[in-house]
């Protein structure tokens, strides 16, 4: 089960990577939770896409995750946690940073989705 989540964790990070929203849409539960530097919140599906549709104007680039640990609650639920490191591009601007993400799956109808994410920027 370990790989498989985290084969849906990279599936996710390189929909957001491509812009497709409907293969993140499809990894998502509803409403989910996010929680990082702006806080925590609930996020139906309509907001999802408003967030997802805000982040057009700079490119997303994965450069790696490490250090993952997970562990399986039973067989409908596990977390993960790792670090990444992103790059981004808005504008030719190109900036970097290193997050640890948390990230609680659960099956639904026999389907993975995550239900919570969590992201906290690790110091430079």
């Amino acid at each position: 089960m370990e790989n498989q989540i985290l084969q849906l964790e990279k599936k996710y990070w390189k929909g957001m990577q491509d812009g497709d929203f409907e293969t993140v849409k499809s990894l998502s539960h509803f409403p989910c939770i996010v929680a990082g530097k702006n806080g925590v919140r609930s996020v139906d599906e309509a907001t999802f896409k408003m967030m997802f549709d805000s982040g057009k104007d700079r490119q997303l680039n994965v450069l790696n995750i490490s250090d993952t640990q997970m562990q399986k609650i039973n067989e409908d639920s596990a977390v993960i946690a790792y670090l990444i490191e992103l790059e981004y591009n808005v504008q030719g601007k190109k900036s970097s940073g290193k997050c640890a993400c948390t990230s609680t799956w659960v099956k639904e109808n026999g389907k993975w989705v995550c239900a919570l994410h969590t992201e906290t920027d690790l110091q430079k």
